[in-house]
C-alpha cells in the first residue's frame, strides 16, 4: 500500500514538473507566426476598409488590438530570449565541468605516463613476472600489465572525447550567441514597430478628443442602433412564441374534434334501429370511445419546443463553445458586456462586434430556420432560431435568405456592411427567451 501510495505522489510530481515545462523555441515561433498573422489582418482592416476619411472609435480599438499584439509579439520575443540564454548558461556549465574533467584527466594521465617512464625497462617488467610465487600469481600479474596499459590508453581515449565534447559545446555556444543577436535584431525592429503604432494610436485619439460632441453622437447613435436591434429581436422572440402557441391550440382543437367525431361515430352505431338490432360497422371499435376533456400536454422548458425542433434545440446546446464563426477571418472590436472605450467611455453591449472587409460573406453557424429578415435604419439584420435560441447577424447588405426558409450551417446569409464607424463590421448575438449570452463562449476558439 505504501508503495503503491509513494508511486502515485511521484507520478503526480512528474504531472506538474511537465506542466510547468516553458514552451520550447519551435512553439514560441509558432505563437509569434499566429501573432503576426493577426496583426496582418489587423493591418488590412485598418488601411482596406475604410469608405470614409474619419476616424471613429472603432478604428480606435482596431489601432489599440495591434498595439496589444505587437506587445504579446515583444513578450514572446522575450521568453525566447530568455529561452536562449538559460540555454547559453547551461552550455557554460558543460564547457566549465570539461574543463575541471580535462584538468583531472591530464594529471592522472601525467601521472600514469611518470611512473611508466620510471619502469620503463624490460628487466623491471620480466622481473616484476618472475618475482611471482607460482604460475597463477604470475599469470594475474601479465594481466594486471596488460590492463594497465588499457587503462592508459582509455585515458587517453577520455582526454580526447571530451576535447571534442567540449570543442563542440563550444561550438554551439558560439551558435546560440548568433541566434541571440539576430532574436535583438527582431525585438528592436518590433520595438520600433510598437513606437509607431503607439504614436498613430494616441493620434487618432487625439482627433477623436477634438471632436467632442461629434463623437458623443456617434457613441449615442450606436446605443440606439444596437437597442433596435435588442428590440427587433425580442419582437421575433415573441412572433415565435404567439406562433407555436397558435400552432400548438390548433393540433389540440384537431385532436378534440377527431376524438368527437369518432364519439358520434360510436354511439350512432351501438344505437338500435326500428327492428331491434344494432347497426354494425366495420373499422368501429366495439366498445364506445368515451369524449374526454382535451387536457393541455405537461408544460415544456420552452412552447417554442415541439416535436420537430427538440433534438436540433439539444444539438445546438451541445455544441456550445464549438461553434464555427459568422466570418471565416475577422477581428473582435468589442466583446460581450461592459466594453471601456479608449475614450473612458463604457458601452454595455449583448453582442460581439466582429470587424472583416466590406463584402465578406456572413455564415450561419448552425442550422435553423430563419424567424425574421427586418431592416433596422440602413442595414439588415438575419435572425435565425435554433429551437428555442436564437443567432441574430446584424449589419448586413445582400441577404440571400428569407422567413422560414431552412438553412444549414456555413449557408451564407448575407454579406459585411459599412457601419457607423466607416469600416466592415457585423454584430452577432445568441439568445433565447429569458435572456441573451456571451457569442464568444459559445464560438470555439480561434
Amino acid at each position: 500500500m505504501k508503495k503503491l501510495l509513494l508511486s502515485a505522489i511521484i507520478l503526480l510530481l512528474m504531472t506538474f514538473t511537465l506542466k510547468a515545462q516553458p514552451p520550447s523555441r519551435e512553439e514560441l515561433e509558432r505563437q509569434r507566426q499566429q501573432l503576426k498573422k493577426e496583426i496582418e489582418e489587423t493591418e488590412s482592416l485598418l488601411s482596406n476598409n475604410k469608405v470614409q476619411t474619419k476616424e471613429g472609435l472603432l478604428q480606435l480599438n482596431l489601432i489599440s488590438k495591434k498595439v496589444n499584439l505587437q506587445d504579446k509579439v515583444i513578450d514572446n520575443i522575450n521568453r525566447d530570449l530568455n529561452l536562449l540564454d538559460n540555454n547559453m548558461y547551461v552550455i557554460s556549465k558543460d564547457i566549465h565541468h570539461y574543463d575541471k574533467l580535462l584538468d583531472t584527466l591530464k594529471q592522472e594521465y601525467a601521472k600514469s605516463m611518470v611512473y611508466a617512464y620510471k619502469n620503463r625497462s624490460n628487466y623491471d617488467f620480466l622481473n616484476f613476472i618472475f618475482s611471482a610465487s607460482n604460475f597463477n600469481d604470475a599469470l594475474k600479474r601479465l594481466a594486471y600489465l596488460k590492463s594497465y596499459r588499457a587503462y592508459r590508453e582509455m585515458q587517453g581515449q577520455n582526454i580526447l572525447r571530451t576535447q571534442d565534447l567540449r570543442k563542440k559545446r563550444i561550438t554551439d555556444l558560439s551558435n546560440a550567441k548568433e541566434v541571440k543577436k539576430d532574436v535583438l535584431e527582431v525585438k528592436s525592429k518590433e520595438m520600433e514597430e510598437l513606437e509607431k503604432q503607439k504614436k498613430e494610436k494616441d493620434r487618432i485619439l487625439a482627433e477623436l478628443k477634438k471632436k467632442g460632441k461629434q463623437l458623443n453622437n456617434a457613441i449615442a447613435a450606436k446605443k440606439k442602433q444596437m437597442q433596435k436591434v435588442n428590440n427587433a429581436i425580442a419582437a421575433a422572440i415573441k412572433r415565435a412564441q404567439e406562433e407555436a402557441r397558435k400552432e400548438a391550440l390548433a393540433k389540440a382543437a384537431a385532436e378534440k374534434e377527431r376524438l368527437r367525431k369518432l364519439a358520434e361515430a360510436n354511439a350512432k352505431a351501438n344505437t338500435p334501429d326500428k327492428s331491434g338490432t344494432s347497426t354494425v360497422k366495420t373499422n368501429i371499435p366495439d366498445k364506445p370511445v368515451p369524449v374526454k376533456n382535451v387536457t393541455p400536454p405537461a408544460k415544456k422548458e420552452s412552447v417554442l419546443l415541439n416535436d420537430e425542433n427538440i433534438a436540433l434545440n439539444n444539438s445546438f446546446e451541445k455544441n456550445r463553445g464549438s461553434l464555427p464563426w459568422p466570418l471565416d477571418r475577422g477581428v473582435v472590436l468589442m466583446h460581450y458586456g461592459a466594453n471601456t472605450l479608449q475614450t473612458g467611455t463604457v458601452m454595455d453591449v449583448t453582442s460581439v462586434t466582429i470587424s472583416s472587409e466590406v463584402g465578406t460573406p456572413v455564415k450561419a453557424v448552425f442550422d435553423g430556420v430563419v424567424s425574421q429578415v427586418v431592416p433596422v435604419e440602413d442595414m439588415m439584420v438575419v435572425i435565425v432560431q435554433h429551437g428555442r435560441y436564437f443567432t441574430t447577424y446584424s449589419n448586413l447588405s445582400g441577404v440571400t435568405v428569407k422567413k422560414g426558409q431552412d438553412i444549414k450551417t456555413g449557408q451564407t446569409l448575407g454579406r459585411v456592411a459599412v457601419n457607423l464607424d466607416g469600416i466592415g463590421a457585423i454584430d452577432f448575438y445568441i439568445s433565447n427567451e429569458s435572456s441573451n449570452y456571451d457569442p464568444e463562449k459559445w464560438l470555439r476558439r480561434r
